[in-house]
């Protein structure tokens, strides 16, 4: 089969243009970095300017003409600004150059793999004319190609275990983390053992058993014995797996009764697009909430019937002590959000007319996870792990684990929901609701007759 008419040149060619497709990106990449560089002297020279004036003004008086003289040509210039933004943007025509240097390039990228075409092509008809084969020498070419894209793959697989494992696992810090990071771990290894083995498999066989004139294909369609090894493993293997995390599930949400009265409890909700956090007051217990009595004011509909919203203070943050078991009440008033701290651990759906639960034990402070990653500047964050919209961006908060002593320190200083503009509002709606009484049970009285 000539050169023009294989697969090969269609992959190069391939190739070649994903390479210009990269090199053009490159082009803008430095087109942009040019323009922030010229943006930066713009900047240095007018700052030079305004401190020599500075200066100037120091050494002589500075006219009124001077001073008008002085004035930015940015600013004499507004009205074109204006004019030039209505009508478009203005891109550089150095874009414009970069563009087409990128088209050229790819253009002779692609001469250049026709080139070495030819030349494959003339050396194929030199052998065929010296009585040479023409065929089994492209297979044992490909074949070594196999071997060492094998060699290169697996290094691809180390490397990236060492360079990026850091950076997509960090240790959990809470308990039932722990046991998360063990299942990880172990899937981690299995698919790992699975992706050498099988590699090193395909390739080499590739390489063993690639096409050669003493050797003719066996045709090898079925066999029960491989059927029943490859299918009945990875069942079992997976089976283990799913039963292994359906435990450690059921273990982590099901968490007995006691245990939920000892827990800190505190109640997150999300809307389009942020988390209200509301942490109980003195007596330990959130009130109640009612979406019918929502108002600008009483934005999570808290029932002040229920005493126990009295005391319920606002968090401008996520605080929580150390080595306490803290249960999250999570909700939502719009659409589905989800609670995600990825840190603990901690992920849960926050479901609209619903109440959804998660309960852990974080086991380091904030400063101690500082100190052990050597960032100064690092904290815990909550997200929101579902996209709910254009600012879905936005649905974070900060997280910080403190002692004991800082958690209650933290919490005095927490304002109230019950402030006094709803105070007053609750007042006249009790008032409201006493005054409606009688005609409401006239109402009943007439239902009843």
């Amino acid at each position: 089969m000539g050169f023009i008419k294989s697969s090969k040149l269609k992959t190069v060619w391939i190739l070649a243009f994903v390479v210009g497709i990269a090199l053009v990106g490159r082009a803008f990449a430095q087109e942009t970095d040019t323009t922030a560089t010229q943006t930066v002297d713009t900047a240095t020279a007018v700052a030079d300017t305004a401190t020599a004036a500075d200066t100037a003004g120091d050494v002589a008086p500075v006219s009124p003409d001077t001073v008008t003289a002085a004035v930015p040509a940015a600013k004499a210039d507004k009205p074109a600004a204006a004019a030039a933004e209505d009508a478009g943007p203005n891109i550089d025509p150095q874009v414009y150059k970069n563009f087409f240097y990128g088209l050229l390039l790819v253009f002779l990228i692609c001469v250049l793999v026709g080139v070495i075409g030819k030349i494959i092509q003339v050396y194929e008809l030199t052998r065929r004319m010296n009585g040479k084969d023409t065929t089994y020498y492209l297979y044992n070419f490909n074949a070594v190609l196999f071997l060492v894209a094998l060699v290169l793959g697996l290094y691809g697989v180390y490397w990236s275990y060492v360079h990026h494992g850091g950076q997509s696992f960090r240790a959990a810090v809470t308990e039932h983390g722990q046991q998360i990071d063990t299942m990880f771990i172990i899937t981690t290894i299995i698919c790992t053992i699975v992706l050498v083995v099988m590699h090193i498999g395909l390739f080499s066989f590739a390489y063993i058993y690639r096409a050669r004139p003493t050797r003719k294909a066996y045709f090898y369609p079925h066999n029960n014995t491989i059927e029943k090894i490859w299918t009945i493993t990875p069942a079992i293997v997976l089976t283990i797996l799913v039963l292994f995390g359906f435990f450690t599930w059921r273990g982590i949400t099901n968490v007995p009764e006691e245990d939920q009265k000892n827990a800190l409890h505190i109640e997150v909700v999300g809307e389009q697009f942020t988390w209200t956090v509301r942490y109980p007051g003195r007596d330990g217990q959130l009130g109640e909430r009612n979406y019918r009595l929502t108002t600008p004011l009483n934005g999570l509909g808290m029932d002040f019937n229920d005493k126990k919203n009295w005391d319920d203070q606002l968090g401008s943050e996520i605080v929580l002590p150390v080595n306490k078991p803290v249960r999250v009440q999570i909700g939502s008033k719009d659409i589905l959000h989800s609670f995600y701290m990825p840190d603990f651990r901690v992920q849960m759906n926050a479901v609209p007319g619903m109440k959804t639960y998660f309960q852990f034990t974080p086991t380091v402070t904030t400063e101690e996870m500082r100190d052990r990653l050597g960032d100064y500047k690092y904290d815990f964050v909550m997200l929101c792990a579902k996209i709910c919209g254009g600012g879905h961006y936005n649905m974070q908060k900060k997280v910080r684990i403190v002692t004991e002593e800082e958690y209650q320190a933290w919490l005095n200083e927490q304002p109230y929901f019950f402030t006094e503009d709803l105070r007053k509002e609750f007042k006249m709606s009790q008032a409201t609701q006493t005054a409606d009484e009688p005609a409401q049970e006239r109402l009943l009285a007439n239902v009843h007759e």
